[in-house]
């Protein structure tokens, strides 16, 4: 019976304390939605009743919509109303925090300071930083404004919490980017510094450079000058004042080509143009006027100057006074001349009497006199082969080398050339590659002379390779014909060289005889049948000599 009783007075107070609490929640909610205007709160002296002077439904609203957290607390910290965001700041409901005190979401650490802004609130409006619970083991920071304001029952303190967590975020973030900043400052300063030395030590390096650069060219027997890419001059050194009596103030560009005697005008500028437009090594003899009227022969050669990329910065040229070298390549020519004609009539007489000894028919000559006649005849042969080309040279130095000009054959003038080819090299395989058609206005043997020059010069340097390709192919309103041989080819600096009067291909392992004029005679000859002569090589791979000829 007691227990029965029991259960029904716990029943009845369990009852009571729901009914308790559903009247608690719909204060609450009639607070927040602007049904009531005033609230009661029980504290040690009583029941007291608490109004807002200014609440009405707008009011409300404002302040449950607001962004911050909103508070309002009495004397004593109790909280009398908050909003929905700092209910949701602190992780709890509305339920459990209307009527606690507000010092119990805050963390231990900020207790002291939030007594400490409460205190000077009540007198004057304040704010500070103040770290908030979360409710899940973090602590926010907060801003916490605190502003007193006058209720129906008294004064009351109004706090208005900010959420700083992303600023304070942003100024970690900013802290780091600073630190970096700082760091990067100083390393930027420091490669500055780096830098500057470095100017300054280049600076002074490109100053004592240019100095012993400018020493140096005015020193030397040579005049020298710098252009840009343009082809603008910039700079000459002290002989080329002293030389053309010209001073800083005249206009060297219009001055330069009218100190050029005007029989060379014509091929230094093409030289100098074409070096500037492609690159390329510009070398080519011409005559200066000297300061006193008189004209001497100098040698030029300019290069470019590039940087890492490729470009050219400016070119670095000068111009070498050979003119007593010109004189004693005259006098030396003029001896070859001289020489050739007092040799050729002896050498002919001599030939002739070999000739009749081969030919004697009285009585039979001896074996072994045969043999020495045999090898008499080939020597004078060769001998009279150095003398028609030395003979060759003087008449193309004095400007004499002339023939009768009529219409050539191609194919016959290859045919003809392979043919003594077989004769003169039985050990050697010769492939032709001939279109027939091909017709050419020039001198039938100058010609043979040009194309076995070049197939002799195939047999003499391949020693190993003992085959030879000849072609003569169409290139336009062209025909070129081409000697390949699979020798010892030609180094880039022997390219340059070949075709140079006496220049010789030295090579270790094939010593090979003749004045190195053969070249430079067939060059000669190819100039003035108004054609181009030219090599393609590469060494221990063979090389390609050919020549380019109009066709009729």
């Amino acid at each position: 019976m007691e227990q029965q009783n029991s259960n029904s007075s716990l029943l009845s107070e369990i009852e009571e304390l729901r009914i308790q609490l559903e009247e608690a929640h719909d204060t609450i909610n009639a607070i927040r939605t602007g049904q009531v205007d005033a609230l009661v709160v029980k504290d040690e002296s009583g029941h007291q009743l608490f109004t807002l002077k200014t609440a009405d439904q707008t009011y409300r609203v404002f302040i449950e919509k607001m962004s911050e957290g909103a508070v309002t607390i009495n004397h004593n910290g109790i909280i009398l109303y908050c909003n929905t965001r700092f209910a949701s700041m602190a992780a709890t409901s509305l339920e459990k925090t209307i009527g606690q005190p507000l010092e119990s979401f805050v963390p231990e650490a900020s207790k002291a300071k939030l007594e400490q802004i409460i205190h000077s609130s009540w007198k004057e409006e304040c704010r500070d930083e103040l770290l908030l619970k979360d409710g899940a083991g973090k602590d926010m920071h907060c801003l916490f404004s605190c502003n007193a304001i006058e209720l129906d029952h008294g004064p009351a303190l109004s706090i208005i919490i900010t959420d700083l967590t992303v600023l304070k975020d942003t100024e970690r973030q900013l802290q780091v980017r600073n630190t970096e900043l700082v760091a990067a400052h100083a390393a930027t300063e420091k490669l500055n510094d780096s830098l500057e030395a470095t100017v300054r030590e280049r600076t002074h390096d490109l100053v004592i450079s240019r100095e012993h650069f400018r020493l140096l060219t005015n020193n030397i027997d040579q005049m020298t000058w710098t252009n840009l890419p343009t082809g603008e001059f910039i700079s000459y050194n002290q002989r080329w004042f002293d030389y053309t009596g010209l001073t800083l103030d005249d206009d060297h560009e219009v001055k330069w080509e009218m100190l050029v005697h005007p029989d060379d005008l014509a091929d230094t500028l093409n030289q100098y143009n074409h070096s500037l437009q492609t690159g390329d090594l510009f070398e080519v003899e011409n005559r200066y006027k000297r300061h006193d009227g008189v004209y001497r022969w100098h040698l030029n050669r300019s290069k470019p100057l590039k940087n890492d990329a490729g470009d050219i910065i400016f070119w670095v040229g000068t111009a070498t006074d050979i003119e007593e070298q010109k004189k004693e390549m005259e006098r030396k020519d003029e001896f070859i001349g001289i020489a050739s004609h007092e040799l050729k009539t002896p050498l002919t007489s001599l030939k002739g009497y070999v000739q009749l000894i081969a030919a004697y028919k009285k009585e039979e000559l001896p074996p072994v006199v045969k043999q020495y006649i045999t090898k008499a005849t080939v020597s004078i042969n060769k001998l009279q082969s150095l003398i028609n080309d030395l003979l060759d040279v003087s008449k193309i130095k004095a400007g004499r080398l002339q023939y009768a000009i009529g219409e050539v054959d191609i194919a016959n003038l290859v045919n003809i050339c392979v043919e003594n080819a077989y004769h003169a090299h039985p050990n050697f395989k010769f492939n032709v590659e001939l279109q027939p058609g091909f017709t050419v206005s020039g001198n039938q043997e100058r010609l043979e002379q040009v194309l076995m020059n070049l197939i002799n010069n195939a047999v003499k340097y391949s020693p190993t390779n003992r085959e030879v390709n000849i072609a003569a192919v169409q290139q336009s309103d062209k025909v070129r014909v081409a000697v390949t041989d699979f020798g010892i080819g030609l180094s880039a600096d022997q390219k340059s060289k070949i075709f140079e009067r006496f220049y010789r291909v030295e090579d270790k392992q094939n010593m090979t005889s003749g004045l190195g004029m053969g070249l430079y005679i067939s060059q000669e000859i190819v100039k003035n049948h108004n054609g181009a002569i030219g090599v393609e090589s590469e060494p221990g791979k063979g090389s390609t000599f050919y020549f380019v000829l109009p066709l009729v």
